[in-house]
């Protein structure tokens, strides 16, 4: 499978972003859940910066991708949620970035999101709450459940169960480090953006996460 990616630009501000250009998909989920990894996995390149410290990227950053013949998508990685250390700027930048790259969902006709959680700790409220907003701003959204690898059979089955009955909706496994399910991935990814959804309330707040 051929594919073709390049970073297009970061942005501090979702109105920067060309209206109308390429269909897009948005990579929402908490701090050091692996969006930039997986981005890198999917495209099999170092593509996005990745950092092992949460709270890193602070910006939107698009990605122009192309599989096989198929059209271009942009990929959007947004600002983690659920760390606010050093003032709450991290927590900022989520909240505004986030806020205003989905009030274009009115006018861009062509968006969806992928909820990325860990599969290691299924049911964060951090998540259930992210997941609620998101299913209301966007018409198309779905699940994806990173670093399936670091479970252990047994583990990962019981994860991925709760996973389903959390957000009550299929939940794809996939791994950067192995390459599992980035097929699967790809597909999802290739049908995702749909028609927008008009109502748009506030985010949910970005805040310490306790376990």
């Amino acid at each position: 499978m051929k594919i073709e990616a390049e970073f297009v630009r970061s942005v501090v501000d979702a109105s920067a972003i060309p209206r109308r250009q390429f269909p897009e998909v948005a990579l929402v989920g908490r701090s050091n859940v692996g969006k930039s990894s997986l981005i890198n996995a999917l495209v099999r390149q170092r593509l996005a910066r990745t950092s092992a410290a949460p709270g890193k990227t602070r910006l939107i950053n698009l990605y122009r991708v192309t599989v096989g013949h198929g059209s271009p998508r942009l990929l959007v990685d947004l600002p983690g949620y659920g760390y606010s250390r050093g003032g709450g700027t991290a927590a900022a930048a989520f909240e505004v970035l986030t806020q205003s790259y989905f009030a274009r969902a009115s006018t861009h006709g062509q968006m969806g999101a992928l909820l990325l959680v860990d599969a290691r700790h299924p049911g964060l409220v951090q998540d259930r709450a992210a997941w609620q907003w998101l299913q209301s701003v966007v018409t198309n959204v779905a699940v994806v459940a990173t670093k399936v690898d670091k479970l252990p059979r047994g583990q990962r089955i019981r994860a991925m169960r709760e996973l389903a009955s959390v957000f009550e909706d299929a939940v794809l496994p996939v791994s950067a480090v192995t390459g599992e399910g980035l097929d699967e991935l790809w597909k999802l990814i290739d049908r995702l953006p749909s028609s927008p959804n008009p109502h748009r309330p506030s985010p949910p707040r970005a805040t310490p996460q306790k376990r």
